[in-house]
């Protein structure tokens, strides 16, 4: 009896913690659909891997949206690479996969079009795939051809920086190339390389107040240029401070889960990371 009496115990204190992690889950859940949040992954993560087992890996660390980049083998028994060239047949191919293993495509990048029909192009597949956000980097000569495609799509287009000496790796760059053009023009902020430009996360987020469209979330070891990932919340981003400063401005968009190391076995240190982030949002 006194067996059986544990036994049972035991079970009610096993459902009782799964109540409380379903509570808890949808609670956080709740709190990142009223700050309009969405947390998602660069596939870029998972490089060394195909597209197909980079939505595995996204599933296994519980990550739901997707941002594609160019030249990743697309494997799962499709072949090519994902590329705003693919055709039609490619993209519908693609767009099944995506389906079927749950993942939503949100945004795509970063590209820099060598000209303007490319551009077009871009936009053209971009639609056609239903993504929202083209993170990219365009030349200076392209600024008022990317504003009036943003118009003609309703597609957005989020200027990346990359560290010194890049053109935008500080926020004034880009704060230059969308003045009086297109409201779908802003920024993707690289939280990681602005450290490894010398600058500080939160400040540069307060400076491009208004314009930031989505994210690339990364946390890094040290303030260097040879800086690298760790899992977040364990580095020198200030990520609350910055969580808290996107809350204040009303920010409503993706954060792209964007891990450059280890990478041939990231994803317990992703799924940290992603942890992280839940408690975070869960306390705003």
């Amino acid at each position: 009896m006194i067996k059986k009496m544990s036994s049972v115990l035991f079970l009610a204190g096993v459902l009782a913690g799964a109540t409380m992690t379903s509570t808890l889950s949808f609670a956080q859940g709740k709190a990142a659909d009223r700050l309009g949040w969405k947390l998602g992954a660069q596939a870029y993560t998972f490089n060394h891997f195909t597209l197909g087992q980079a939505l595995e890996k996204m599933d296994s660390a519980g990550i739901e949206y997707l941002e594609c980049y160019n030249g990743q083998t697309i494997g799962n028994g499709i072949d090519g690479k994902f590329d705003w060239r693919m055709d039609a047949a490619k993209q519908a191919e693609v767009k099944a996969m995506f389906k079927a293993k749950k993942k939503k495509l949100v945004a795509y990048g970063v590209v820099s079009p060598a000209s303007e029909l490319e551009w077009e192009q871009v936009f053209k597949f971009a639609k056609s795939m239903g993504i929202q956000v083209i993170t990219a980097e365009p030349k200076r000569e392209h600024w008022d051809a990317v504003s009036s495609l943003c118009d003609k799509y309703k597609i957005k287009v989020a200027i990346h920086d990359h560290p010194k000496p890049s053109h935008y790796w500080h926020p004034d760059s880009v704060l230059v190339a969308i003045q009086g053009r297109s409201k779908y023009m802003g920024a993707c902020a690289d939280i990681g390389h602005w450290v490894r430009s010398g600058m500080e996360p939160v400040d540069c987020i307060k400076q491009l107040k208004g314009h930031v469209l989505h994210l690339h979330f990364k946390d890094l070891n040290e303030k260097s240029r040879d800086a690298h990932d760790v899992i977040w919340g364990n580095g020198v981003c200030n990520m609350p401070a910055v969580l808290a400063e996107l809350k204040s401005q009303g920010f409503k968009g993706m954060f792209s889960v964007e891990y450059e190391y280890n990478w041939d076995n990231s994803v317990p240190e992703v799924k940290e990371s992603v942890k992280f982030w839940w408690d975070q949002v869960g306390k705003l």
